[in-house]
């Protein structure tokens, strides 16, 4: 979904005068002057939430656009701004989300784009069908799980997204956009056809995940994800049942993100005599980043 906060026609100067607070733990940001919303010359200003989502505006919009990553570090679900990101949204065209649950669009980005009224918000989300954080995979039903763009035909619906965002705000570069699009999404296509031939032969379908940041990866290609952490959050208990569960799907790999606490991971990795591998979900180079994570989950998988 694509929409204009303001109702403001696209890619009109405009000026932002005020002073605004964002979250607990936001200073205080006045920013004042005429911007343009393109941090780069006549390029498009886009704020992103995440990582992948910079590569996919990055190679839709290519030389067009200039990317700003609002959570370039850290925990997405926790995440604390700074003045300049402010500053950055503030200046910026576009806004494209992840639009699934992530906490920090939930809590702060209603009140971080009240410094840009004019902004263009794509919700990347739109056309994705949202499963459970702990659905089928897991044993329990919960809130959405906002991880959609672990799955490669996800992501290529959220290009789409993207794509019709920059259509809207630079119509005159839409052929441009149009091709760029095709060929990202062709690679996307291949590296989902990559996935599913590798996983045709394999027997064992079942992997284990300190955070359940892969459901819509199991969902895709017909695996089981097991988590560590319970409905999402922190185990409360000792891990007994996770090791059991570990041991009765002959579990030889716990995988964890380099954000995790890994001392979980590991106890478990003990108990089994396994080993823990790492996949970062928030890593900025997503097809190669599949691509590597595949490689590994293969040989978990053996």
């Amino acid at each position: 979904m694509v929409c204009v906060r303001g109702g403001s026609q696209a890619r009109q100067p405009r000026r932002v005068v005020g002073l605004v607070s964002v979250g607990l733990a936001l200073a205080l940001v006045v920013v004042t002057g005429c911007v343009t919303g393109t941090s780069v010359g006549d390029r498009i200003g886009v704020a992103v939430t995440i990582p992948p989502l910079q590569e996919f505006v990055q190679r839709v919009g290519g030389d067009l656009v200039d990317v700003t990553v609002i959570v370039s570090q850290g925990d997405p679900h926790e995440s604390r701004l700074t003045s300049g990101q402010v500053k950055a949204v503030a200046e910026a065209e576009m806004y494209a989300k992840v639009g699934s649950g992530i906490e920090f669009e939930l809590l702060q980005l209603d009140d971080l784009l009240e410094t840009n009224k004019d902004i263009v918000l794509v919700d990347c989300s739109e056309g994705v069908e949202l499963i459970p954080m702990d659905g089928e995979h897991n044993g329990e039903s919960g809130s959405p799980d906002p991880h959609i763009w672990m799955s490669p035909p996800n992501a290529a619906i959220m290009v789409r997204n993207i794509c019709d965002g920059l259509v809207r705000l630079d119509p005159e570069n839409r052929d441009y956009y149009l091709a760029n699009r095709d060929t990202y999404i062709q690679e996307l296509e291949d590296l989902d056809g990559r996935i599913r031939q590798s996983l045709a032969g394999v027997s064992k379908r079942t992997f284990m995940v300190y955070h359940p940041s892969l459901g819509y990866f199991a969902a895709e290609y017909g695996l089981t994800m097991l988590s560590v952490e319970e409905g999402g959050k922190e185990p409360t208990g000792d891990l007994t049942r996770t090791i059991e569960q570990a041991k009765e799907n002959d579990i030889t790999v716990v995988f964890t993100s380099p954000l995790s606490d890994p001392r979980p991971a590991e106890v478990i990795a003990s108990a089994i005599r396994g080993e823990v591998r790492y996949i970062d979900p928030l890593a900025a180079d997503y097809i190669s980043n599949m691509r590597a994570f595949l490689d590994t989950l293969l040989e978990a998988l053996e």
